[in-house]
Formats: structure tokens, sequence, C-alpha cells
């Protein structure tokens, strides 16, 4: 079984605040920040209830999670300031996530900006350089994400990450980390060839060196360079692609982090939808939700097929309006999920549920019937 989960909170009581909340999410591993990813302001590690975290990961069989390092950080730049503040801040990430005991730490390799690509992949290698340099005596590996190929980002193909991988004196200290998402985005044909997609991987940089999976849906279509991620199922990838990415003999023993949207009509309202993504991911429907949610999802079904949607032509037909008729867009810019949430709460399908529970089944029926038949 895969070891599914998502992006949680190390607010207020640090890692056992991230653990009780992974729980709540039926998770098997999970994805912090050590800090706020927007800035440089840190609370000692050692503050932050680590051992009583690690209690409630033992419990619950939570045996390996990740670290994601701040956005700020960008190896990339020609900046001198900049560039030194990367390697200072991402040294001292991985000494707090050594002291968590995490192998891993995931880093956007970095962005160019005003030189070009070749300059970039050679300076985001002088500074992983630097950087391993500095904590040889961790057990961090660096795991460089996988990009959409947005503005001067580095890390669009598989090969540049090689080359960077290839400049890097302590490559043994760096891994993958392979973002569904920003792979579609970038170009790489995760729906109808996964095994080419990997076998590509494996031939440039080497299936050994993936590290970590992002699942992530995508609201754009493939390699459209946007990176916009879509809840699991309601995006261009489509949750059949999703699960076989998940449940592929080659991938499964690799952590799998959900970093899929937040949803709701309104700020306060909108919520994750964590808890139903690993369930269908894990195949644990039954067990997580029980008959009755999944018997509403019947009804789902039953009402929308009287409509005539289907839940894989909606879903695309949707992306394809805003994407290409701006007039319409402008005049309805609700996207997938939006539109049959205002559906079913047209037609008082559920007026006893939250906007929460009646997207969670949403969720469920982008999957398709076949995974109600397995559940």
């Amino acid at each position: 079984m895969p070891k599914i989960g998502s992006h949680v909170s190390f607010s207020d009581k640090g890692l056992l605040n991230a653990a009780e909340e992974a729980v709540t999410y039926g998770s098997s591993t999970f994805m912090i920040y050590t800090g706020a990813p927007q800035n440089t302001r840190r609370k000692p590690i050692e503050e932050q209830f680590i051992e009583e975290g690690k209690a409630v990961m033992e419990k619950h069989a939570m045996n390996e999670i990740v670290v994601h390092a701040p956005y700020i950080i960008n190896l990339g730049s020609y900046k001198e300031d900049t560039f030194e503040l990367a390697v200072r801040f991402l040294q001292e990430e991985i000494r707090r996530t050594d002291y968590i005991g995490v192998r891993n730490i995931v880093l956007h390799p970095g962005a160019y900006t005003d030189k070009d690509a070749e300059y970039g992949i050679a300076r985001i290698a002088e500074g992983l350089n630097e950087v391993l340099a500095g904590v040889k005596d961790t057990n961090v590996n660096i795991a460089l994400e996988t990009m959409a190929g947005k503005g001067t980002e580095i890390g669009r193909s598989f090969e540049e990450l090689a080359e960077i991988m290839e400049q890097v004196e302590f490559n043994n200290k760096l891994s993958v980390c392979l973002d569904t998402c920003h792979i579609h985005d970038a170009g790489y044909d995760i729906v109808n060839d996964l095994d080419g997609v990997l076998h590509h991987f494996d031939k440039v940089i080497g299936l050994e060196k993936l590290g970590v999976i992002h699942l992530n849906d995508s609201k754009n279509p493939r390699g459209a360079s946007k990176d916009r991620h879509a809840p699991l199922g309601s995006g261009w990838i489509g949750f059949e692609a999703m699960n076989n990415v998940a449940n592929h003999e080659k991938l499964q023993h690799l952590p799998m982090i959900l970093e899929t949207p937040w949803i709701g009509k309104a700020d306060k309202t909108q919520r994750p939808m964590y808890e139903a993504e690993i369930a269908l991911l894990s195949g644990n429907l039954n067990g997580r939700f029980g008959g009755e949610f999944l018997d509403h999802v019947e009804r789902i079904d039953f009402l929308l097929g009287k409509k005539e949607i289907h839940y894989r032509d909606f879903v695309l037909n949707t992306w394809e309006l805003l994407k290409n008729d701006a007039k319409a867009k402008k005049a309805d810019g609700r996207e997938p999920l939006e539109r049959l949430y205002d559906i079913l709460h047209e037609e008082n399908l559920f007026s006893d549920l939250s906007e929460e529970q009646i997207n969670q089944r949403l969720i469920v029926w982008l999957a398709g019937k076949d995974i109600l038949k397995k559940a």
C-alpha cells in the first residue's frame, strides 16, 4: 500500500500539531515547513514538540515524513546577497530537518532571473556544493523538485536536474521530488504514457534517485508551464492517471504528498479534500467513510447522469471553456468543482451536509463509477 499524506501545519505545537492533523486525514506520511515558507523567522527546533509528535507518528505507523524548504531560497540568483542568504538559510533548514530525523528536504532548485538557463544550472550547482560541504555531518538529502517551467525557474526538464546533479560533488546527498502537476505542465505525458515518462527519468537521472512524490492534479493542459494545482480528479490529469502514479510498483515505496488546494465558496469555509483524496488513492473509501457516504455518491451519480453530465467530460470541457473563451470566463469563471457543487445545491440534494462534506463526495464521484465497485 502506498504511503500517502499531505502538507500539514507546523504552527502552534510544531511536529505534534502536524502529526495530529495528519491523523485526521487518515495519512500514512505528511510534509511540513519548519516555519513560514515566505520568511526566515524560526522558533528553535528544540521547542517544537518533536518527541511528542514522534509518539503520535509511531502510534499511527507514520515512519517517513518530508520537510519542504522555504520558497525564498533561490540558489540560482546572480545577486550575491540573495545567493548567500539562500546558502546559509538552506543549511539551517537542513540542520532543523536533521534534528527532527527526516531524510528528505524538498527544494525548488532556483530561478536564473536576468541571466540564462546555463548560468542558472551552474549557479545552483555552485550553491548546492557550498550548502552540502557545510552540513556533511547530517543525514539529510536535498530532493530537487521537478518544476513546471514557469518564468525562469530551473528544473523544468529531467535533463536540467541531471545537469545540476552532475556538477555537485556530494551527489549522493541529492534526490528528486517528482511533482505530477509540474511535470504535466512541463510537457510530460503521465496521463497516456506514465511508464514511458518513468523510463525516460530512469535513463536521464535514475529511478533510484527518486525520494518524494508530490501528488497534484493540474488546472492546465499538458505543456502549459503554469503550475496551478487542482484537487484530485478535478483537473487535466484526472483521477485514473493520479491513481496509476500512486499505485505504480516502481513508486509505491516513496512518501507521496498531496498539495491540492483547499476549496470552498468563501475563504472562511475553504477546507482541504485530503481525507477523501487519501482514502481514494489508498483504496480505503468504505473503511474511512462507510456505506452511507458511498450511497450519497451513488445519488450524485444518478442525479448528474439524468442531466447527462459525465465526470471527465464535464471537467475537461469546463477547463477548455475557461481557457479558450474569455467572454464566457468573464461571465462565469467558476471552476469544475464549484459548478458541480452549485448543481447539487440548487437541487437541494444534501441539505443536511456541510459544504466540505458535499465536496468530499464530489471528489469521490470524480474518480468514476468503477471506484465504487472496489470500495
